[in-house]
């Protein structure tokens, strides 16, 4: 269950970095801000995955 701690500390932080991001450039279409919120889908897939694995 540790894992799942760690994955929403990093989707926290990941959010929190993404929001910083889009206050401080002028479009969401942003290179950066698009790279950021691609990680951030890609750390809550992996989220998903591993509370579906714990579900079971």
């Amino acid at each position: 269950m540790g894992s799942v701690k760690n994955i929403n500390k990093k989707i926290c932080d990941m959010r929190q970095s993404l929001q910083d991001l889009i206050n401080e450039k002028p479009s969401l279409l942003d290179p950066e801000v698009i790279i950021a919120s691609q990680e951030l889908d890609e750390a809550l897939n992996e989220y998903n995955n591993l509370l579906n694995k714990v579900d079971k």
